[in-house]
């Protein structure tokens, strides 16, 4: 019932990735198929007419009012210029960078192309000619690039291109023959980069930059993430940097795994813009070998990011709880080190902005004032880590011992580089302690554990973990003992129906105003699909339609209003996934699913994933059993699904739990999202792992 597909899925790609790039370096394998892409040198004559960036940008913004301009079949038209972008490390993706000059380019350009590995035909510093026939220009993110008109796109004043396909890019891309040259970054500063658009694409240089406390020791990404690291320049007398930059850096990356450097210095990446920001993209980590100064602008005087155990004095999780002192917060003065175990993140937002830790002599909670723990490598579930006690304080909340600043506080996101150490031990399985509900005291709180054999009550059966106001559930075992199972609303799972079995729960004991509960940190661990202790068989669902939106096949996208339409994402769970974006413009689309038979089923459901960004209006879901072919004169029944509410940051995908179909057995559904935005105000959704389950 649960997401091990998934994972086995990312793995497989992930390490697919390393294979095929490393490929390329092996004298054991074939080189690259090259097949179609010749070199060619171009000069200037009746049939090749070398136009500037500058004029190709204005066909776009000016002369044609910043909608999507496509070239004529007879243009004669051509651009050249110096590759400055490799996306060997895979950091890059589908994407290549050009700049007019190996060396202080006045122009920059982005070539958007259906393919990958481009740096085997258009390595770094290669000079290259494109020619224009055929081609569009147009935005993505306001970022002006070349691609193609997107057919499925009919509105005319639309802004945006698709990718140039693989099977066309060698003829209208193509590499001198002459070799490759060196591209010698330009350099700027952070506060120079809005007088700089023209150079967009380029390869630049910040020089005196250091990444911010907050990224300190994390890794440039997490796996299959792409998230936003920050530097900065200058410093100012509020102590802060007179200047800040986003690094753009994939989670597919060959480099993701590493530590960000924790020095000043050189940076050195592709200079590019998302709307109204400015990103900086590396094409290798080597190119930041410049950042090796100490101190840095903030204050730091050599590499925070490592700890010698020895110079403290050790703590156990027993000895860091029995510190509080009286009332209900002590702040601990001691030069102490606590050697734990990671039980518990915030993946899936059950445990928000805290994590849970253990050693042998117990467990405790954690409270930090950053989201998306789990992202940083350090807060993988089974990593051993060191936590600086000294200036933390141990707080007693509702009952419950927990770690964070005096007075219940979080621990500032600032904070996490110089209170948190990997052990440097290799990540392991969690070993759970087994108890059994009536066993449990006081010095299991906090601790991983395993409660054997126990179910739902009857009264829960057919519930959501959380709905509403209700956030727990009662667990029972076969002697009628129970036990509160508390789950938040902001759970991705809090909106799946609990299962019906009896089984084991793999959960965090907490404690809440004198009575034990549990909280599991995925839905998978209160997996109880067994019989019940009165014998009852639970129902079990199969899939009868499953679609991981690696195409939109089984669906029908109708464009009602606006340009923008349903299509397929880079990104997913695991990519790809079906997306639609607004563009901060008037839209009414639909995705509507082949027809689906629930004929000779006594139960059904629909589940899918939702991700979503920026403001605008929520995704609906809807069922119909007499669909007309158009949206418009069909008879709708609305769906109540769990949606992602998180609008500030793609930050993982949110379980819709199980959407009821029951009132539909025996008929042929069709299943529809409808998505709606408006002028300035759209939300980007993403779904993925759409699913119709049956019971006979």
């Amino acid at each position: 019932m649960k997401k091990y597909n998934s994972f086995f899925r990312i793995l497989f790609i992930f390490i697919a990735s390393f294979v095929v790039m490393g490929c390329v370096h092996d004298d054991k394998y074939n080189d690259p198929d090259l097949t179609g892409y010749q070199c060619l040198d171009i000069t200037p004559n009746a049939e090749n007419t070398l136009i500037t960036y500058k004029k190709v940008k204005e066909l776009y913004k000016i002369t044609n009012g910043e909608k999507t301009y496509v070239f004529p079949e007879n243009s004669t038209d051509y651009i050249e210029g110096y590759v400055s972008s490799s996306d060997e490390t895979g950091n890059i993706y589908k994407t290549i960078y050009i700049q007019n000059a190996l060396e202080n380019p006045t122009e920059g350009f982005v070539l958007s192309v259906d393919a990958v590995s481009t740096y085997t035909k258009f390595p770094q510093g290669s000079k290259v000619y494109i020619k224009l026939k055929g081609l569009a220009v147009g935005t993505y993110g306001e970022l002006i690039q070349l691609g193609i008109k997107d057919v499925k796109i009919t509105n005319p004043l639309d802004k945006t291109v698709a990718r140039i396909p693989e099977k066309i890019i060698p003829a209208h891309i193509f590499k001198s023959c002459s070799p490759a040259g060196k591209i010698v970054p330009k350099v700027l500063k952070i506060s120079e980069f809005a007088a700089n658009n023209d150079i967009l694409g380029a390869l630049i240089q910040v020089n005196d930059v250091e990444f911010t406390k907050n990224v300190l020791c994390t890794n440039f990404a997490p796996a299959g993430f792409t998230v936003d690291r920050q530097i900065g320049e200058g410093w100012n007398t509020s102590n802060n940097y007179t200047a800040t930059a986003v690094v753009r850096n994939s989670g597919f990356a060959s480099f993701a795994n590493q530590v960000v450097p924790a020095a000043n210095g050189a940076f050195i990446g592709i200079f590019s813009k998302f709307n109204n920001s400015f990103q900086l993209y590396i094409n290798r980590v080597g190119d930041l070998d410049g950042m090796k100064n100490f101190p840095r602008k903030d204050g730091i005087t050599s590499n925070p990011c490592s700890i010698d155990p020895s110079l403290f004095t050790a703590k156990t999780v027993a000895e860091t709880k029995s510190l509080l002192a009286a009332g209900n917060t002590t702040s601990i003065a001691g030069d102490f080190l606590l050697k734990v175990k990671v039980t518990a993140n915030d993946e899936t937002k059950n445990f928000d902005r805290q994590i849970y830790v253990e050693d042998a002599t117990g467990g405790i909670r954690i409270n930090v004032n950053k989201a998306n723990l789990y992202q940083d490598a350090r807060f993988t579930v089974g990593k051993t880590i060191y936590i600086k006690l000294k200036g933390l304080a141990v707080n007693n909340v509702n009952g419950e011992l927990q770690l964070g600043q005096i007075n219940n506080g979080q621990i500032p996101d600032a904070n996490v580089y110089n209170i948190f150490y990997d052990a440097n031990e290799s990540t392991s399985a969690l070993v759970p302690t087994e108890r059994t509900i009536t066993q449990l005291t006081a010095a299991d709180v906090g601790r991983w554990v395993k409660i054997k054999n126990v179910e739902f009550i009857s009264a829960d059966l057919g519930k959501k973990y959380a709905q509403g106001t209700t956030l727990v559930r009662t667990l029972q075992d076969c002697n009628g003992n129970k036990i509160p199972l508390r789950t938040n609303l902001t759970a991705s799972f809090s909106g799946a129906e609990v299962d019906e079995g009896k089984g084991d729960v793999y959960a965090i004991v907490t404690f809440i105003n004198g009575v034990y509960h549990l909280a599991i940190p995925k839905q998978i661990n209160a997996d109880l699909d067994n019989p019940r202790c009165d014998g009852t068989v639970p129902v079990i669902f199969s899939s009868i339609f499953a679609d991981p939106f690696e195409t939109l096949e089984n669906w029908t996208a109708v464009n009602v209003s606006g340009a923008q339409v349903w299509g397929i994402a880079t990104f997913g769970n695991p990519r790809p996934s079906a997306i639609m974006d607004g563009n901060r413009q008037a839209n009414e689309d639909w995705l509507v699913s082949k027809k689906i038979s629930l004929s000779g089923y006594k139960d059904a459901f629909v589940s899918f994933e939702s991700d979503a960004r920026f403001e605008g209006n929520p995704l609906e879901l809807y069922v119909t059993e007499n669909y007309t072919g158009t949206p418009g004169t069909t008879t709708w029944t609305k769906l109540n699904p769990t949606l992602d509410t998180d609008i500030n940051a793609f930050a993982g995908f949110v379980g819709s739990g199980r959407v009821s179909l029951k009132d539909y057995v025996n008929k042929e559904v069709v299943i529809a999202f409808k998505y709606t935005s408006i002028l300035t105000k759209s939300t980007t959704w993403e779904i993925d792992n759409f699913a119709v389950k049956v019971a006979r």
